[in-house]
């Protein structure tokens, strides 16, 4: 049996100049286009003058869906994955579909494209060196702070995706959580309103307050900074001695030699001092 293969495209996220040529010679070759929402992909395929069998594949029928893609792809089809903007994969059921191959040996190829995570961290100004990609956060409240509380330590720049119906309860739940850092947000990316709001948390959920947020939304918040996590690290040993610190700190892997050093940054105290608490460690 000839095997088909997968094709997943990334679509523009605003621009309809921003598709790849590899991209259009794809969707014009394929059997069949899976699409998050038909009626969206009609619209660019109809911009395009591309004619090709749609059909549905997002949140609400991917198990199903899942199986019957990777039955005509196991008989010979060429399909192709597309999302609404952006690259399939990111954020949506595409990763089912991708590690479905994988496991029944299915040939699939990822095509380069827009990605609106990246476009807008390049764009923020913020540290670009390392960022860490979160996506949307959950819809509900406890478990959206749980996730917040988990990376409140995160030193890299995080990436989240947000639905302006959303984003003024993320922002809130932010400033309570990682205190009021740097951050931006970038809407309408690539179309004629782009618009990127460089700030604070804090102001950024003010001007939200006056001004009704309108399109997805990309946030990009910086990490903890080496300052506050000193500051935090000083709290939250505040209760030890210096030796059940030293101690804490060769639990977690460093040496005495190292664990010493530490404690004498974090209590901002001499070395010589921590070094008598440590003799008989």
């Amino acid at each position: 049996m000839i095997k088909g293969k997968l094709y997943i495209c990334p679509t523009p996220i605003g621009n309809l100049e921003d598709i790849t040529l590899r991209t259009l010679k794809i969707l014009k070759e394929v059997d069949t286009i899976a699409a998050e929402d038909t009626r969206h992909t009609l619209k660019l395929l109809r911009h395009f003058d591309i004619q090709k069998p749609l059909t549905s594949y997002h949140e609400h029928n991917e198990k199903v869906k899942t199986q019957q893609l990777i039955n005509k792809l196991l008989g010979g089809e060429r399909i192709a994955l597309v999302s609404d903007a952006g690259m399939p994969g990111i954020s949506d059921p595409g990763e089912t579909l991708i590690k479905a191959c994988i496991e029944e040996g299915v040939a699939f190829e990822v095509l380069p494209g827009a990605t609106a995570g990246i476009l807008a961290l390049v764009a923020s100004g913020l540290d670009t060196r390392q960022f860490a990609f979160e996506g949307f956060l959950d819809r509900e409240k406890k478990k959206r702070r749980q996730r917040l509380e988990k990376i409140q330590m995160e030193d890299r720049t995080l990436v989240f995706y947000e639905a302006p119906h959303r984003i003024k309860d993320t922002l809130k739940d932010m400033v309570e959580v990682l205190g009021n850092r740097r951050a931006v947000v970038g809407r309408e990316l690539t179309k004629k309103y782009e618009e990127f709001l460089r700030s604070t948390l804090q102001e950024l959920y003010d001007y939200f307050q006056e001004n009704p947020p309108k399109g997805e939304m990309v946030l990009i918040c910086e990490g903890i900074s080496q300052e506050e996590m000193l500051q935090n690290e000083r709290e939250a040993f505040e209760a030890l001695s210096i030796k059940q610190h030293i101690l804490s700190f060769i639990e977690e892997g460093l040496d005495k030699k190292e664990a010493i050093k530490k404690v004498a940054k974090v209590r901002k105290i001499p070395k010589s001092e921590v070094y008598k608490e440590a003799i008989d460690i």
